[in-house]
């Protein structure tokens, strides 16, 4: 009998913690954190890291794991969500997988098999050259030439994942040394996958009071403080919500100028989430626009649903 997973996903600020939070508590839940990112300490305004308050009202996992100068992989995630999600069905509980770095939740729901692809340095270190001389989206773009949905799935500021996948297509043939994404989608769980949208326009609107809100509540002194402990060149100061606040920090642009870029460069990423979640997650859909609660109503429903399923067969 393959336990139940609900899985929540979608775009950045289109309110997938506090909808998460409301079926936790419904379902007896403990969430696990599908975010590549809030597995970092001292990055909390930036990430839209879940508060103490929220994680007071519902065990959360995979959160402040790690400084943020270590490496955290696809399948370091995999291995430690799995772990999660196991302890919490042991425990009688019903786990959450909550968040909206694609590649992260599918390689749980999905099992996804990583195998160790060989490697050529020179090669990497052209590329890496590469970048530094013409930026990192001319290397983006040699990897968008070859595959659309890869690129598509990683961030151009991700230099480390592009060169890696570039490098792997180059002495494979394939992109098989990151996710196995030509798998049979063939889940360990039962997983029941609600995908969150909303009009864009609403969207993006939420997506601009929601960077607004990170600078009140101190952003930019986070980014600082970072700065200070030493953690500027890590991959992590790469991410969505710092690399474009420290120009500003070191004085390159305005505070203003930081944060248009900041809405401008969310609203993006949230169009790259859309397009990830829609492509290689099967997963139903519920627009937020209006009716929330009604929305909910129908979750509660459907997992209700595959409980009952699932109980009628273990009869």
């Amino acid at each position: 009998m393959k336990p139940l997973v609900i899985a929540i996903v979608g775009p950045t600020a289109v309110g997938k913690t506090e909808l998460s939070l409301d079926l936790a508590e419904r379902f007896q839940g403990e969430i696990v954190s599908g975010d590549s990112m809030q597995v970092y300490r001292h990055m909390d305004i930036g990430t839209a890291k879940v508060s103490v308050q929220e994680r007071a009202r519902v065990p959360h996992h995979l959160i402040d794991l790690f400084d943020p100068d270590s490496s955290f992989s696809v399948r370091d995630f995999q291995i430690r969500a799995k772990t999660a999600i196991e302890d919490i069905h042991y425990r009688g509980n019903q786990p959450l997988l909550v968040g909206g770095t694609g590649l992260y939740v599918n390689s749980v729901l999905y099992d996804y098999q990583f195998t160790e692809a060989p490697e050529d340095a020179a090669y990497r270190k052209s590329l890496e050259a590469l970048a530094r001389e013409k930026g990192n989206k001319t290397v983006h773009d040699k990897l968008m030439a070859i595959s659309p949905d890869q690129a598509a799935a990683i961030h151009p500021n991700n230099l480390r994942r592009v060169i890696r996948q570039l490098e792997v297509y180059r002495l494979t043939g394939t992109f098989s040394g990151g996710e196995t994404e030509a798998q049979e989608k063939q889940s360990p769980y039962t997983p029941v996958i609600f995908g969150l949208s909303m009009e864009r326009g609403k969207l993006y609107e939420r997506i601009n009071q929601r960077v607004d809100q990170m600078i009140d509540e101190g952003l930019i002194e986070e980014v600082a403080s970072l700065l200070e402990m030493g953690y500027g060149e890590t991959s992590a100061m790469k991410a969505i919500g710092y690399k474009e606040i420290i120009p500003y920090i070191h004085g390159d642009v305005t505070k203003n100028e930081a944060i248009e870029t900041l809405k401008k460069n969310s609203r993006r990423f949230a169009k790259r989430q859309f397009t990830w979640f829609r492509n290689k997650t099967d997963v139903s859909w519920f627009d937020l626009s209006e009716n929330r609660e009604k929305k909910l109503h129908d979750m509660i429903s459907i997992v209700q649903e595959y409980q009952e399923s699932i109980a009628n067969q273990k009869k």
